[in-house]
């Protein structure tokens, strides 16, 4: 059996290896997020600067419209494309965190419950009762943990949702202007 020093050594390189992990996450996803901002950057310059081309090559007022029909939806569905792998690179991430959280949630009440109990068997007599009260205390801790991520999951959710409007929303404006 261990002792319990050992438990809580055990326990600190846990949750040394997750805090590890999430900020390995973390960098991987901010490389993400500039790789595409750089390449959203570049192709809306590029794409800024054949626009402002083509609209300087205009001669009469009357191909106004067109111009604006011909660059306006595809600026609209770039827009969107771009918010929407914004959206999944965030939702990837907070999703491998999430799940390296709650295992680690999960372990680190198991082994804080077996340390406690096997402290407990060995305390002197009388401090029985230091038991509940610390069971208690990790039943909240887990508590506040799962309304944390019940609230991340309904954040992703309600997210998902709006782009699916916007998605929606740019798709007739796409068939009226063509």
């Amino acid at each position: 059996m261990k002792t319990i020093p050992d438990q809580f050594s055990t326990l600190g390189k846990s949750q040394l290896d997750t805090a590890l992990r999430v900020a390995t996450v973390a960098a991987e996803s901010a490389e993400k997020l500039m790789d595409l901002q750089m390449t959203s950057a570049r192709a809306a310059f590029s794409e800024g600067a054949k626009n402002v081309k083509a609209l300087t090559e205009i001669k009469d007022v009357s191909q106004l419209p067109a111009w604006t029909n011909a660059h306006f939806q595809p600026g609209v569905d770039k827009a969107t494309a771009y918010a929407r792998s914004l959206y999944d690179l965030a939702s990837g991430a907070q999703s491998e965190i999430s799940a390296l959280l709650e295992t680690q949630m999960a372990e680190f009440n198991k082994q804080v419950t077996a340390a406690m109990e096997a402290a407990v068997k060995s305390a002197p007599a009388g401090s029985e009762a230091v038991l509940p009260a610390l069971k208690s205390v990790i039943g909240t801790a887990t508590s506040v943990f799962e309304s944390i991520s019940k609230a991340g999951k309904q954040l992703t959710a309600v997210t998902e949702a709006n782009l699916a409007a916007v998605t929606q929303t740019a798709t007739p404006a796409k068939k009226k202007s063509t």
